[in-house]
């Protein structure tokens, strides 16, 4: 299935981390897309921007700028709001008929015992009882947060190395690829993880960035404990089998972000 092309997509978080890729992407299919703001901004570049407030009580403003559209991609959201601001959502989207709700998750939702992922699980949960078609795509952690996980670890004088913590990151243009592809498709519930081209361990994708941006830090190899240091080592986090793959991989990621770094990597090596 196709949607027709003259009906608007609505974007939640279209200014974020993803949004950013996912909003050239449809225009690019000739969509017309409108992005949900807190704040009014003027139309540009083909984008509109309607005021919606989807933390107030029924989504302030919401209902105006869901008149007339068909998809939705839901890509707003934090580990405090995240079950809030989707309530509000689906309760708009459905009072504006919407035939399609899709919903970017994280691999690890129904299983990783954390705030983040306990709250995705619950706006997973409103999405498919919501009524409305619906499809949810749950990503690895994106470089963009592997790097600043690994930049704030790399603050410390004596960096921590988790021994067993694996992440499998992925590049937020792969997933903003994908996302774009299921939402110009028929709705398909929960469909494959999509995850990085490789599992790596935490501590190497620390050591990976320390390199890449030029500093020497001592690191300290440490067994992550109790209830979540276990589940990490077992992998709970990690796609399941018939995960599709991304392929922008997280050293091609570094080099682009520490261009410097990259060409005396390339120096060392000769």
């Amino acid at each position: 299935m196709t949607l027709p092309t003259h009906a608007p997509v609505l974007v939640t978080g279209g200014t974020g981390t993803l949004g950013r890729h996912v909003v050239p992407l449809l225009l690019a299919a000739g969509r017309d897309v409108r992005v949900l703001t807190r704040n009014p901004r003027p139309a540009a570049d083909g984008v509109e921007y309607p005021a919606g407030d989807l933390l107030v009580d029924g989504g302030k403003g919401v209902d105006a700028a869901l008149a007339g559209v068909e998809v939705v991609l839901h890509l707003a959201g934090d580990a405090k709001n995240d079950e809030a601001t989707t309530r509000n959502l689906v309760a708009a989207a459905r009072r504006a008929g919407a035939k399609h709700l899709v919903y970017i998750s994280v691999i690890g939702a129904d299983r990783v015992p954390l705030g983040y992922f306990r709250a995705k699980h619950a706006a997973e949960r409103l999405v498919a009882e919501s009524g409305i078609p619906y499809t949810t795509l749950r990503a690895a952690q994106f470089h963009d947060l592997t790097l600043k996980t690994a930049a704030a670890m790399a603050k410390l004088p004596l960096v921590p190395k988790l021994g067993g913590i694996r992440w499998e990151p992925v590049d937020s243009r792969d997933v903003a690829e994908r996302l774009v592809g299921l939402a110009l498709d028929a709705p398909a519930g929960l469909v494959p993880d999509l995850a990085g081209p490789a599992v790596r361990t935490l501590g190497d994708l620390t050591r990976d960035h320390l390199l890449a941006a030029g500093k020497r830090r001592p690191m300290l190899p440490l067994r992550a404990p109790g209830k979540v240091g276990r589940c990490y080592r077992e992998g709970a986090n990690l796609a399941r089998p018939g995960a599709d793959r991304g392929t922008r991989t997280w050293e091609a990621f570094l080099a682009e972000t520490f261009p410097a770094g990259a060409a005396a990597a390339r120096v060392r090596t000769r």
